[in-house]
């Protein structure tokens, strides 16, 4: 990689970004000073050198997740310290075993991307009974005390983000509206779904108001476009029944909101096989067929997060506790989580379109050669 991970975790340490997002999970917190450099309060534990480091990730969903766990092992294992990472491969269930697992061997801060962010309160609590401290990584976790920080790139940014790219690339290459549009969301148990939907919906619903969009569907409601599990199988199906459905005949369908590449992938194997010219798409992750999709001028838009620098800050975050200091945290506007106000260390998400994925991705040593030329 171009940027070392040492490089990155200095980076990580050094960075302060003041984002003023908000989402129905966010609430304005005034006494916290991004530009200083703020902290988590209540996690002073200087943490022994050599000490276990639990990451309990969910399932491989994405190619992300799959990166995360080699970084994670090989990160923390630069650092001085014993990684435990696993996936959740089987479902929440699994997921909790394995952060009971990571307790009783004596784990001393527990990184969790959670499955299901509502249901690991009883493992979470036995952690912090054992003086751990517990970060949510990339999605929140809810409806406990037991979490100190939070973690991730500013996720409603993301779907404001998307819903921009869709607006601009209907513009770009269908021309003057009106548009019809299909919408799909992420999974209702993932904490990031809606947060997403919430941001896209912000900019594209003040244009189904007035006309410009048209959902043929009438599918509009999370609920209605949510995918269970982010699986591609499911969304594929969805759209497949919409298409069949509401585009019989001459009705195009000019755009679809996605708040995935893999959800993207497969909404465009439903629209090739519903004999549809290629709708504008948004997308997230920069996968890497999707961005080899981008250059091609097929798929429209993705969102990158480069998950280095997100497991460079988390792991940055457990040096600073081992040196007796705190979680470095930089969100104006902390994270209701439902029972507790979580402190937040928000990352910047990047639009991607063909125009500027090789200068995005110039640095990336997977995704920089699919752009060059």
């Amino acid at each position: 990689m171009r940027k070392t991970l040492p490089g990155l975790i200095a980076l990580a340490a050094a960075s302060t970004l003041a984002l003023t997002a908000c989402s129905s999970d966010r609430v304005d917190n005034p006494a916290t000073d991004s530009t200083t450099g703020s902290t988590a309060s209540g996690t002073e534990l200087c943490i022994p050198e050599g000490s276990t480091i639990g990451v309990s990730l969910p399932q491989k969903t994405s190619e992300n997740w799959v990166l995360a766990e080699q970084l994670f092992n090989d990160g923390l294992t630069a650092a001085g310290f014993e990684p435990i990472v696993q996936f959740g491969n089987s479902g929440v269930t699994e997921q909790q075993n394995q952060i009971d697992a990571m307790v009783e061997a004596g784990a001393k801060v527990i990184v969790v991307g959670a499955i299901d962010g509502s249901q690991l309160g009883t493992q979470l609590e036995a952690a912090k009974a054992t003086g751990a401290t517990v970060i949510a990584y990339d999605r929140l976790v809810k409806n406990t005390e037991a979490v100190d920080a939070y973690i991730a790139f500013d996720n409603y940014q993301v779907g404001v983000l998307q819903g921009t790219a869709l607006l601009e690339g209907l513009a770009e290459r269908v021309g003057d509206g009106p548009y019809n549009i299909e919408l799909i969301a992420g999974s209702s148990d993932d904490a990031n779904a809606m947060p997403f939907f919430e941001g896209a919906m912000s900019i594209l619903q003040p244009k189904i108001d007035d006309g410009t969009l048209t959902v043929v569907s009438g599918q509009t409601t999370f609920e209605q476009v949510a995918t269970q599990g982010w699986k591609a199988e499911n969304a594929q199906k969805r759209m497949d029944t919409v298409l069949s459905g509401f585009y019989a005949g001459d009705v195009a369908l000019d755009g679809i909101l996605s708040p995935n590449d893999t959800l993207a992938r497969a909404a465009l194997v439903a629209v090739a096989q519903a004999g549809k010219v290629t709708p504008v798409i948004t997308g997230q992750d920069s996968e890497v067929e999707s961005v080899k999709s981008i250059v091609a001028g097929e798929q429209y838009s993705t969102i990158y997060k480069d998950t280095r620098e997100l497991v460079a800050q988390t792991i940055a975050s457990i040096v600073e506790l081992q040196n007796c200091g705190e979680i470095p945290i930089n969100d104006t506007e902390q994270y209701d989580n439902g029972v507790k106000i979580v402190p937040a260390f928000l990352l910047t998400p990047k639009i991607v379109t063909q125009a500027n994925a090789a200068e995005v991705y110039a640095n990336d040593d997977t995704l920089g050669p699919l752009t060059a030329g």
